[in-house]
């Protein structure tokens, strides 16, 4: 029924993708030669084609990811030219475009809307793949394809390598006095008959000292090293940024803004420039205000110049004092093994799905692994990896490995995915207990998941998460995240690990409080990234001192606090240089309008386990894929368009 997952002879790999490349492109030639092509005979094994080799690839780029060494470096630089110029070819290739086009125009009122968006999505890609060009300028389009792939792939290595190369080791212990039992645990060794403690760049560890860390030397010795890593990829970055504008160029755009926009559901630049400055100006105030409570604090403790690596320890500070809101106190209630049992039977409750652990290899043995059943019928697989470690990438994402759809003998294929945080691990003493901020971002990963393991979508090519805009793809994660903060919904899962009590209301309440703390702040310093990256892309920036510029002066606009000269975020801004968010960035906010507005629907019912409205929303978005605009989704699930003001008032910025 499903695949397994099994990276043992990764280093036959790059051969065996040479193989599978070759098949592919000698079943599209075979398909080319078919005389009377239809929908059935031709773009349907076509997609096929693309899903085989995207199953075969996928867990070769993402064991890099998830268990990174020399050899999943080598492999993965050998898989990423063969890839990247095979995709090149095929998006260039006039008789695909021609033959998509044909069946278009000859079937137009026989096919049905799903089958049409197929159509529409990949003629449209083909001409983004510059298809229509003169063979110089395809060659030239297929060398910047690869450059930049390679590029990518360098850039996050770089963040990566710089990432795992530090470590700060505190002797004192009145330097690590206010951190939590449970991170002191995780930091704490042994030497020359001395407990010392030793913090990383990987987050947790990063987050335990930059947030309770006494020392503020040592809290600034760490921040500089993390707002630091990887100089090198300023150049990358300088290089990525001329490759993407003469790629445009080629293509027919002014600016790689306007090119990304193309295939998301913003309309034009400015658009998106408006709704940025927009939440700032809505924003601005109110960040200052919350930013001058944390001054007036640090003053009190005799610090009258706070600064970006101040900021996260006394707004902890503020955050206890306002809320009596103990970090410490609620992880033993977040027990990750009771955090995921409760989850489920939360998506069990509103969505009628059912979570049944099954044992299977993955790549990890921390990796957990999920059948998703429906109404009895096992209908998806998931891999949950939860736990930091040193040979992971940071951050947290969800992977779709398999999609589902109907081939052409009418047998379904189910779809499976993979979420990956880096969450607390496990020490010998304590099983995993999380802060409520990771339970927060597992519910988003899952949102991504459900997303694209719920699709009842019969074509693969807009199924799942395929074909979704991409500046709307962040909309069911976002929405599922606000369930995170319900008081009946935490009480499914949030039970002290040792005594099984149930964390009591007076607690929940102060969570639920305290989830606005510092919204605004929060929501300036999103659309300073936001703004950064979008500006990046509507003109060229030719160097290193015009990137920073930008970034200068954008924060000159929107940012409360400017942190050091030292500080080079853009060098870690994987999202744009090492993912697919370039000048998309401002998706996370577009995408949380929509969200912030389905979310109400529940409030407005009066019942969050409101389970008519849940399902509607399911077979509404959900199980919808990318086979319409989302626009037209979400307006058949809410019957009205999206309201800025829906984030606003969820954000408390405004009543």
């Amino acid at each position: 029924m499903f695949e397994k997952f099994n990276c043992n002879n990764l280093e036959e790999s790059t051969e065996l993708l040479k193989q599978k490349v070759q098949e592919s492109k000698e079943i599209i030639n075979s398909l080319l030669k078919i005389k009377n092509k239809t929908y059935e005979n031709f773009v349907m094994p076509y997609q096929e084609v693309g899903e085989r080799l995207n199953e075969f690839l996928t867990p070769i780029f993402h064991i890099d990811s998830v268990k990174n060494s020399e050899i999943t470096k080598k492999v993965h630089e050998e898989c990423l030219p063969i890839i990247s110029i095979y995709e090149t070819e095929i998006g260039q290739n006039v008789d695909i475009y021609r033959a998509l086009k044909d069946i278009q125009y000859n079937y137009n009122t026989s096919l049905n809307n799903i089958q049409l968006k197929v159509l529409e999505n990949e003629i449209r890609d083909y001409k983004l793949s510059g298809c229509h060009l003169e063979n110089n300028k395809k060659d030239r389009l297929k060398e910047l394809n690869l450059t930049l792939s390679e590029l990518s792939q360098k850039f996050s290595q770089n963040l990566l390598d710089a990432t795992n190369d530090f470590e700060m080791v505190v002797e004192d212990f009145e330097d690590v006095k206010e951190l939590p039992a449970s991170d002191l645990e995780l930091a704490s060794f042994e030497e020359e008959g001395r407990t010392k403690y030793k913090f990383t760049l990987q987050m947790p560890s990063y987050i335990a000292y930059i947030t309770y860390g006494t020392n503020r030397d040592f809290r600034e010795k760490i921040y500089k090293a993390y707002a630091t890593r990887a100089p090198q990829n300023a150049d990358i970055i300088t290089e990525i940024l001329t490759l993407k504008d003469e790629k445009v160029k080629i293509l027919g755009f002014d600016c790689y803004a306007q090119y990304s926009l193309s295939t998301k559901m913003a309309s034009n630049e400015q658009e998106v420039v408006s709704f940025l400055e927009e939440l700032a100006q809505k924003g601005k105030n109110r960040a200052i205000e919350e930013l001058d409570e944390v001054k007036v604090l640090a003053s009190k403790e005799g610090l009258r110049d706070i600064q970006s690596f101040d900021l996260a320890y006394y707004s902890e500070k503020l955050k206890k004092e306002k809320y009596d809101l103990d970090e410490e106190f609620y992880r033993p209630y977040f027990e990750r093994e009771s955090v995921l049992k409760g989850f489920f039977d939360f998506l069990n409750a509103i969505f009628d799905i059912k979570f049944v652990q099954v044992e299977e290899d993955a790549w990890d043995k921390k990796v957990n692994v999920y059948n998703i059943e429906e109404e009895g019928k096992v209908i998806a697989r998931i891999f949950i990896d939860l736990e930091a470690r040193k040979d992971k990438r940071g951050g947290a994402w969800m992977n779709n490995w398999h999609t589902h759809y109907i081939d052409n003998n009418g047998n379904t294929h189910l779809a499976t995915a993979y979420i990956v945080c880096n969450f607390p691990p496990s020490t010998k003493n304590t099983p995993a207990l999380l802060r409520h901020n990771d339970v927060v971002t597992l519910f988003h990963e899952m949102g991504h998941a459900l997303h694209h393991l719920l699709s009842k979508v019969p074509e693969s090519y807009v199924s799942g998460i395929a074909g979704v805009a991409w500046d709307v793809v962040e909309f069911p994660s976002q929405f599922l995240e606000y369930f995170a903060y319900d008081k009946e919904v935490l009480k499914l899962f949030a039970k002290h690990y040792e005594t099984g009590k149930v964390l009591s209301d007076d607690a929940i309440e102060k969570i639920i409080k305290a989830k606005n703390f510092q919204s605004s702040l929060a929501m300036v310093r999103q659309v300073e990234f936001a703004l950064f990256d979008f500006k990046l892309h509507q003109k060229l920036y030719k160097n290193e001192q015009e990137v920073q510029s930008l970034l200068d002066e954008i924060r000159q606009d929107v940012a409360t606090i400017i942190p050091p000269k030292y500080n080079k975020f853009q060098n870690g801004f994987a999202h744009i240089f090492g993912g697919g968010y370039a000048a998309g960035y401002y998706s996370y906010k577009w995408a949380e309008v929509l969200s912030a507005d389905a979310f109400y629907m529940f409030i407005d019912s009066g019942n969050i386990f409101n389970k008519e409205l849940a399902i509607k929303y399911k077979k509404a978005i959900l199980e919808q894929g990318g086979s319409k605009d989302m626009e037209k989704l979400f307006f058949d699930f809410t019957g009205r368009k999206p309201s800025v003001d829906s984030l606003l008032k969820i954000d408390g910025i405004i009543s």
